[in-house]
């Protein structure tokens, strides 16, 4: 079973790819793979250490700045580097590099069923000096402060003395990447350090940034073998820690970093950090190791995906799940970013990545890390309010395209703002939340109130002519094709959106009438209102061209001249980077999955008939140059038929990063696309769907595999689900019996007894 990745060669041009690969992190801080001793001189590296939600504001500038275009944005700061710990060997005191000397043996992994990261290296020194120098690091699930080192040296043939320097630095920059739009082009210099010292055998340093004013603390503690001295020095902006060891014995050494910040711990969390600095003084390394183990255990118990006799798949699919659980946030600060806690692409915003690619694998394996999410959404509510003010709407709530804390931090409106889906995909994933769990305190506490603000928008921005309800001059899913009439993917999100803001109410006002006139009050909810929405859903145009028998991506889409891909050279993809984004505009061609994705979202609309044409319309023009795109064209592939196209998308998207397929995976790893690959297995290959009143399921199998398998969770139990070459078993392994239906039939699961069907075609 394969549960690492494994590197065992070392090239200068896969460095900055592994940093990324080897990432740690808990969904509060995000470490990237950087070497502890660092690289040769010259040597390019992300060095990076993320706290989730911790930001900067930063003005944005413009050539014409017209009403409404923000003036700031927040950006995820690079923050104090705790990783540094340098190796002298012997009387000349020769650094340990693995740019120096003699690497004998090399091996690094990333154990995803332990939870931490592990580097071996057989060295020999320009002098002469043999060791064995072995690095694990975790970035703690049990105490989500906590990012520890242990280094363990086994001397071979060593003379004189080895001493370890380790440094807690405050001087730290974010990366910056000229003429990428993905990766910000400046603003590099972010924090400034306020403190740094050693108190109680504690060393800290305390940075602040320089708008926001949030701050961070890292406080740090050592243990280690017996040491022939030790000396702690700190300058103004780092704290060093030396001891020194006699050079024939084994060596090991522990430094425990914990991070504070004031988002979570207040407007003191140097103190915190020092509380919490003591408490873990006191537990082993590997009992950190273990806890971490006991976590992983429950996290893949859950979440795992078997699949036979296809290791690079599985090690594909394992490892996209364990970086979604490293990046999740889980307070009310955080959710998760485009490039998660590995890197600065997208400079730490959150987008609908979340809640269509991300959040439907937490709401199927870790409902309460989705729950969570949700609460971050709601928790900006207000700000979204005061958005839709801004844009000239009197009510309502228009979510950020990208944001941290909450207000609008895209410059670019033609595929920012002009995206006014953003405020339907979350409210989607709000009635997904409601279907896949029945969590009426959740709906009375935050959904209602969220699809209701949401579904004003469209009220507000809407219009009715001809007898249909008409939603002008915006942005749907593809990139390549802005500010446009009647986009199908919008209107049909909308529609969805409006229908589930009056079910919200009528279900509330059934349970608790009473409960529910105080809450209708509080929001201004009329009946007249609820109506308006549901006769807007009702009379909702949703483009439809009769001769093709396809959904129309929007008024003109098929008016438009085909972008002549046959004269399109290859190193001019991405088209972004290499085409202005007007003449983009002008033609038929989709950066990704738009009214493809609405058909996988929504399949219910429209025939199955017109969901294959769309299909089969649109993949032709469709350049994936965004990595939101292959998952959903292999779901459905799977959903049309296409067993083969099915595989061959899926395959694309399971390894994006750990092969590097769009060569940017330095920046960070690409989140969305790594919950795709759950979604087409689950959705794709499996077939299952989150219905009203079912979960339905229609399985199947690529002909390559023999066996795969993974587990649900449903209205608060846990189904088992596995199919091979010849049947479908599923089996109810936790929580009451349930129906769900099996292709076109409903069956009943009783716990723990097995119900096996035979594919279908």
């Amino acid at each position: 079973m394969v549960w690492s990745i494994r590197k065992t060669e070392l090239t200068q041009a896969e460095l900055l790819h592994t940093e990324s690969l080897f990432a740690l992190g808990n969904g509060y801080i995000g470490v990237r793979g950087n070497f502890e001793e660092g690289y040769a001189p010259g040597m390019n590296s992300v060095r990076g250490t993320y706290l989730n939600a911790f930001h900067d504001v930063i003005p944005i500038p413009y050539g014409e700045k017209l009403h409404a275009f923000p003036s700031t944005q927040q950006k995820l700061v690079n923050g104090i580097d705790a990783q540094g710990v340098t190796i002298l060997v012997g009387d000349r005191e020769e650094p340990f590099s693995l740019f120096a000397g003699d690497v004998q043996a090399y091996d690094r992994q990333l154990r995803m069923d332990d939870g931490h990261s592990i580097r071996t290296v057989h060295w020999v020194s320009p002098g002469g000096q043999e060791l064995k120098v072995t690095f694990t690091r975790l970035v703690s699930f049990a105490v989500r402060e906590l990012f520890a080192i242990q280094v363990d040296i086994e001397p071979i043939s060593v003379q004189g003395p080895i001493t370890i320097m380790s440094t807690v630095n405050g001087d730290v920059e974010n990366y910056t990447a000229a003429g990428d739009p993905r990766v910000a082009s400046g603003h590099a210099k972010l924090l400034r350090t306020v403190a740094c010292g050693s108190r109680d055998g504690i060393d800290y340093v305390v940075d602040e940034t320089s708008a926001s004013g949030l701050r961070m603390s890292c406080a740090t503690v050592y243990a280690h073998s017996d040491a022939a001295s030790v000396e702690r020095t700190a300058g103004d902006r780092s704290a060093t820690y030396t001891a020194r060891f006699d050079g024939g014995r084994a060596i090991s050494f522990t430094k425990s970093n914990l991070y504070t910040d004031t988002l979570r711990h207040g407007d003191d969390p140097l103190s915190a950090g020092l509380r919490l600095a003591a408490g873990v003084a006191s537990v082993p390394f590997a009992e950190q190791l273990a806890r971490q183990r006991s976590y992983l255990e429950d996290f893949w118990e859950r979440s795992d995906i078997v699949i036979d006799n296809d290791s690079e798949l599985q090690e594909g699919i394992r490892f996209n799940l364990y970086q979604l659980l490293q990046s999740a946030g889980q307070d009310a600060y955080s959710n998760i970013a485009a490039k998660g806690l590995t890197g600065e692409g997208y400079e730490g915003h959150y987008f609908w990545d979340t809640e269509i690619y991300m959040f439907p694998v937490f709401l199927m394996t870790q409902p309460a890390i989705a729950k969570r999410l949700l609460i971050y959404r709601h928790g900006i509510l207000d700000a979204a309010r005061a958005r839709a003010r801004e844009m000239g709407h009197k009510k309502g709530a228009l979510y950020p395209w990208r944001t941290i804390s909450g207000t609008e931090c895209s410059s670019f409106f033609p595929s920012g703002t002009a995206q006014y889906h953003i405020s339907a995909d979350i409210a989607y994933s709000y009635s997904q939340y409601y279907m896949a769990t029945q969590d009426n305190d959740f709906l009375w506490t935050y959904g209602a109130e969220v699809l209701i603000e949401t579904a004003r928008l469209w009220i507000e921005i809407g219009h009715y002519a001809d007898g249909s309800f008409r939603i002008d001059e915006v942005t749907g899913p593809d990139e390549y094709t802005c500010c446009v009439d009647n986009n199908y993917y919008t209107n049909a999100m909308a529609k969805h959106n409006l229908r589930w803001a009056a079910r919200s109410c009528r279900t509330l006002a059934a349970e608790d009438a009473e409960r529910y006139g105080a809450f209708a009050e509080r929001l201004g909810v009329s009946e007249a209102e609820i109506d308006a929405w549901v006769e807007a859903a009702e009379a909702m145009l949703l483009p439809y061209d009769e001769a093709l028998d396809i959904n129309p991506q929007d008024d003109t889409f098929l008016r438009k001249r085909v972008w002549d891909f046959d004269n399109t050279p290859e190193e001019h993809y991405p088209l972004l980077l290499h085409y202005h984004p007007l003449t983009i505009y002008r033609y038929q061609v989709c950066k990704q999955a738009d009214t493809v994705l609405a058909h996988f979202l929504l399949e219910d609309e429209q025939r199955l008939d017109t969901i294959r044409n769309s299909y089969d319309y649109y993949e032709k023009i469709t350049t994936h140059d965004s990595s939101l795109s292959t998952c959903i064209f292999s779901i459905m592939a799977s959903k049309v038929g296409y067993a083969e196209k099915a595989y061959d998308y899926f395959k694309e998207t399971a390894r994006l990063d750990l092969d590097n397929t769009h060569g940017n995976t330095k920046d960070g790893l690409h989140l969305a696309n790594m919950g795709g690959t759950w979604m087409a297995i689950v959705f794709g290959f499996a077939g299952a769907r989150i219905k009203d009143t079912h979960l339905s399921l229609a399985p199947a199998i690529p002909a390559a595999w023999d066996r795969y398998a993974f587990k649900m969770q449903y209205k608060g139990r846990t189904i088992d689900v596995e199919i091979t070459k010849t049947e479908a078993r599923l089996t109810v392994s936790e929580g009451d019996a349930v129906s769900v239906r099996l292709y076109d039939r409903d069956v009943r699961l009783e716990p723990r007894l097995t119900i096996a069907e035979a594919l279908r075609a």
